[in-house]
């Protein structure tokens, strides 16, 4: 009995030490600030191989930990609308135990997590802020189009490889025979796929009078606000899935025959979501009373559905905007400010 709840204890730990690491964008700023290798250790949410890559590449935390941010961000700014919107906890578990169900929710998680550190360490490889990376210079030549390659690509390879290393680590050392290992891994690297597949091209005229005799071109990555709206559209088509071994290996694969095939760009998961209508503290769910919904709109954030049902009360609220701007030389803009009254409307 004993030996059975430690291998269930070390499996929660397991889960947990997941997405742990997103409580560094919680934390001060990191730059300058892990001189030694205590330091590193002193960062709470680390798993052991997490503390030793930092250990390793100190100069690159700071960047884990805005990429941290903008996961976060970006991820409120996607379901803000939403029963679920992102709500974060104050504790190591940044999203509660939203993020380690294995719902679609913690596909989305773990996908823009993954992009937001590929992200982040790859603009400050760009930036000239990493010792050890630098802008892309593989890429060189005339392309097939005729524009020479040249400027400063964006070395995202640089930034996916560390993204791998450090935000699968935990997932790895679980082993890869656990379906929630799998269907993490899957989606880290579904959301740093969302970055590689929207690289665009960006490119520089020169010649005599703003002539385009010879054109340099480099490659960029998407704004991260594309890749959040990308990976959202994934977790709207998310496919659910079920371990199946396959000779020696175990595969997750499609819960229903009607499922088309997900590929390496898509999102899996394994549970159903709850409804998120009503707080759990325990899981970190807020539900959505008090929550203000549109009163007009049949879709999520109508009060219908967000209210789930519930009803709504509606108020009278003052607004203040400003009004009757003028601009006046030189330089400056003169509003007068304007008050009036809009119905608010609330989930009981």
């Amino acid at each position: 009995m004993e030996i059975v709840q430690l291998y269930v204890v070390l499996i929660s730990v397991q889960h947990i030490l997941a997405v742990t690491w997103l409580y560094l964008a919680k934390q001060p700023s990191l730059r300058g600030t892990l001189q030694d290798s205590s330091a590193c250790e002193g960062l709470k949410g680390l798993a052991e191989e997490q503390v030793r890559i930092c250990q390793r590449q100190a100069e690159a935390m700071d960047s884990v930990k805005h990429g941290a941010e903008l996961a976060i961000e970006e991820c409120q700014h996607q379901f803000h609308n939403r029963r679920w919107n992102c709500s974060t906890l104050q504790g190591l578990q940044v999203f509660g135990k939203v993020a380690i169900q294995g719902t679609r929710e913690s596909a989305f998680i773990h996908a823009i997590s993954s992009a937001g550190v590929a992200f982040a360490v790859t603009r400050a490889c760009s930036r000239g802020e990493l010792e050890k990376c630098g802008c892309d210079r593989k890429i060189r030549g005339v392309s097939p189009e005729g524009f020479q390659w040249s400027g400063c690509s964006d070395n995202l390879s640089y930034g996916i490889a560390f993204s791998q290393a450090f935000v699968d680590n935990p997932e790895r050392s679980r082993g890869i025979s656990s379906s929630r290992a799998l269907m993490n891994l899957h989606n880290n690297e579904a959301g740093r796929k969302a970055i590689l597949s929207h690289m665009t091209v960006e490119c520089k005229c020169h010649g005599v009078s703003g002539s385009c005799e010879v054109r340099t071109c480099w490659k960029v990555m998407p704004p991260f606000r594309k890749v959040g709206n990308v990976l959202k559209e994934k977790f709207e088509g998310a496919t659910e899935v079920h371990p199946k071994r396959v000779g020696s290996r175990k595969l997750l694969v499609p819960k229903s025959s009607r499922f088309k095939p997900y590929t390496a760009h898509d999102l899996v998961y394994l549970v159903a979501s709850p409804d998120f209508c009503d707080w759990d503290p325990h899981s970190g769910v807020f539900g959505t009373s008090g929550r203000q919904c549109n009163r007009t709109s049949q879709a999520v954030d109508g009060c219908e559905l967000l209210c789930c049902g519930r009803g709504f009360r509606t108020a009278q609220a003052e607004v203040v905007e400003r009004c009757s701007c003028k601009f006046r030389w030189c330089c400056s803009v003169k509003c007068k400010q304007c008050r009036h009254f809009v119905e608010v409307h609330t989930c009981r």
